[in-house]
């Protein structure tokens, strides 16, 4: 019997039908708490691990953990999609895995990536049992404010033009707030205090935070207080001077032993003390309206005005204080710092600083136990009552000491001590470049996330360097760039870590976010402090913004960027909060923003999955069980016609519809729902130029 040719078309057809096809797009597992119960599993406990499935797509699926393979069982159906899962025995080690799934003879392996055809060790799942993170900053919205320059509260307590030498000239006090930074402007004081944040405590509650990072306020000599003359205490100047005493300098002198006024503000114990007691009441008030506080810990470096170095003579003659370890060899502080000439003394200038920084000695833990302890004990006290914070963040943490295998030492003890004090107290590390062997849960909590969030970010959107160092046209709206970072430093981390992440547009390091949109190159020496302002484009802001309210992790708020803040990178991008010419829209759209932020859950602790790439454009859901969202960026300078498929991919169903519950583009945003029609899985929409939308799944 011989076929014809529409024979065998028709057979091929019917034999290529009956193949089995795997489904890839419904494939899915990650680190939130849909696929890892219990999210944070303890030592020698057990944990459920998740896989999804289409509906009857897929013949078997095995869970690969540290290189054993186990088969996963069908836990439940639910509408299109089948869940495996695997109850994981933990021992106190890490435990890897990644998933394959079986449909005839075809196999799909499934790591952080995604469904790929080989997976790779660098993106195998992790879990580090008894590593957990305060709960209450998974999502959380945080504000971090640079005192000085946030709000005068108090102008009894304003450092003084010629109060005290610092880095080659005399204090200045500026008598215009709105006055632009000088460009060597360590020694400018704006006023700004603690009395302010308290005077605009209804002000940051109104736009929705749930935590203030405050840059450094103990006592210090500059305004940005990286520079750590006395870790006891409030610096006075931020807090409270009830005893005002003493002369400025005269305009001769020169040496910070004859600032009586200065020495007396900062070393006497009633205005010390009085400070220390108006924190309290910041971090009570703040706790009464139910946001956390977070301390900046400079514990690499103190500065030359420092109690225990004694460069500046402040305390050679002060009554209470020893002497230090510059004013004398036989000082209780010697061994706190290295000298490298033995025989400078007195006042040895011989010691060693960070990068070379006289103004920063660099503390010597490996040869003072006293030391370390004296530092351990000020992670405690403030994480205590009476002052009650809830957690650090650590500058330069990876700085600290003299070798690796002494910072992982120190940074274990601090953990320790922090958590014993404050179980729910949040560690934060500034850190750039691979944080994984930081965060193997017994030393930092996460860090401020510049690798995973910051950087590809502004790459994408403004294709500028974050500190306006360099403009690169092949990363403006470069998707695939974007992804290859964000999947490759986001691998860095295990779910605690991740979700409570530090993610900023802009901070006191770098240039302000707004000013980056205008893609000029350079700093404020160079090109002046209004240049910073000319060109920006709010609309790449307000993508911005969606993008950080919407991705997972904390999002973080550098003052005055809601309000339309720009500047150069230091000490530019540390300009006065603009109050009385605010850029009203701005802050509306921030508080909207926060608020769909907190009001889906699963922006806030939700997975989270790329839906489509192109030039210019970022789409990605995030999603649970019960919730789904949908955030698509357009960053053309034109309209732009899409066609996403997402259905599979988020969880939703084909005959379901979407919603708009925020908006933006060149004109500004709106809230108004509109809603938009899925047709098989797909969802066709047309953006403007320079447009951001979330839309919500609503289930029909």
């Amino acid at each position: 019997m011989s076929l014809n040719i529409e024979d065998i078309f028709e057979k091929e057809k019917y034999l290529f039908n009956m193949r089995p096809i795997l489904n890839r797009d419904a494939l899915f597992s990650d680190y939130s708490s849909d696929y890892l119960v219990p999210w944070e599993p303890t030592k020698y406990g057990q944990v459920k691990i998740r896989f999804r499935t289409a509906k009857n797509n897929v013949d078997h699926v095995y869970i690969i953990v540290n290189g054993d393979s186990h088969a996963m069982y069908k836990e439940s159906t639910v509408g299109r999609f089948d869940y495996y899962e695997y109850i994981l025995q933990l021992e106190n080690e890490l435990m890897v895995y990644f998933f394959e799934a079986e449909v005839g003879k075809i196999k799909c392996q499934y790591d952080l990536r995604g469904a790929v055809d080989n997976v790779d060790m660098n993106f195998f799942f992790e879990i580090r049992p008894g590593f957990s993170t305060p709960d209450w900053a998974k999502g959380a919205v945080f504000y971090q404010i640079y005192v000085d320059r946030f709000y005068n509260g108090d102008p009894s307590n304003d450092v003084l033009t010629g109060e005290y030498m610092y880095i080659g000239d005399k204090s200045v006090r500026v008598e215009n707030w709105d006055k632009y930074p000088e460009q060597m402007g360590v020694r400018e004081f704006y006023g700004g205090d603690l009395q302010g944040v308290l005077d605009k405590m209804d002000y940051l509650q109104s736009l929705g935070i749930d935590a203030i990072y405050f840059n450094p306020l103990f006592v210090s000599p500059s305004n940005h207080k990286y520079d750590i003359q006395d870790y006891d205490y409030i610096d006075p100047h931020f807090g409270r001077i009830v005893d005002d005493r003493g002369s400025l300098l005269e305009e001769n002198q020169t040496e910070n032993r004859f600032a009586t006024r200065y020495i007396n503000r900062v070393t006497n114990k009633k205005n010390l003390e009085a400070s220390n007691e108006l924190f309290i009441k910041v971090v009570e008030e703040a706790h009464r309206r139910g946001i956390k506080v977070i301390l900046d810990g400079v514990f690499n470096h103190c500065g030359s005005f420092n109690k225990w170095l004694d460069r500046e003579r402040i305390y050679e003659n002060s009554e209470g204080y020893e002497k230090g370890a510059y004013v004398d060899e036989n000082s209780p502080y010697r061994d706190f710092f290295k000298f490298f000439d033995e025989n400078a003394w007195p006042y040895n200038g011989s010691y060693d600083g960070w990068w070379g920084h006289d103004t920063l000695p660099k503390m010597n833990y490996e040869g003072s136990q006293k030391l370390y302890d004296y530092i351990l004990s000020m992670a405690e006290k403030w994480v205590r009552p009476p002052y009650n914070i809830d957690g650090w963040r650590l500058d330069v943490a990876a700085d600290l000491g003299h070798s690796g295998e002494f910072n992982h030492h120190f940074w274990q003890d601090f953990r320790r001590v922090v958590k014993n004090a404050n179980k729910d107290a949040i560690i934060i590390a500034e850190h750039y470049g691979d944080p994984s062997s930081w965060l193997q849960g017994n030393e930092w909590d996460t860090v401020m996330n510049y690798d995973a969030f910051m950087e590809p970010l502004t790459w994408f959107l403004t294709g500028m360097q974050k500190h306006s160092d360099d403009f690169r046209p092949d990363m403006l709206g470069n998707a695939d760039a974007f992804w290859d970072a964000m999947v490759w430093n986001t691998a860095k981390f295990s779910a605690p870590s991740m979700y409570v992440s530090m993610n900023e547009l802009s901070n006191h390091d770098h240039s302000r976010f707004l000013t980056r949109t205008n893609h000029k190159v350079g700093r404020v020496a160079s090109l002046g402090p209004e240049a910073a302002n000319e060109g920006v484009n709010k609309a790449v802001m307000r993508e911005a913004v969606m993008v950080q309210m919407t991705w997972p992790g904390a999002p973080t708020i550098y003052y005055g960027d809601e309000a339309g803040v720009c500047g150069f990178t230091d000490p530019d991008n540390r300009r006065t909060y603009p109050w009385g010419h605010e850029d009203q829209d701005m802050i509306e759209f921030h508080r909207q923003m926060i608020r769909v932020h907190k009001e889906n859950p699963e922006f806030k602790t939700g997975s989270y999955r790329e839906l489509y790439r192109d030039y210019n454009v970022l789409c990605y859901g995030r999603f649970n069980r019960d919730e789904q969202s949908i955030i698509i960026i357009n960053n053309n300078d034109h309209s732009k016609e899409m066609n996403i498929k997402f259905g599979w991919k988020v969880g939703a169903m084909d005959d379901c519809v979407v919603e708009s519950i925020m908006y933006t583009d060149e004109a500004g945003f709106n809230t108004d729902r509109y809603t938009y029609i899925i047709d098989k899985g797909r969802l066709f929409i047309k953006l403007r130029a320079f447009c951001g939308i979330v839309l919500k799944v609503i289930r029909v």
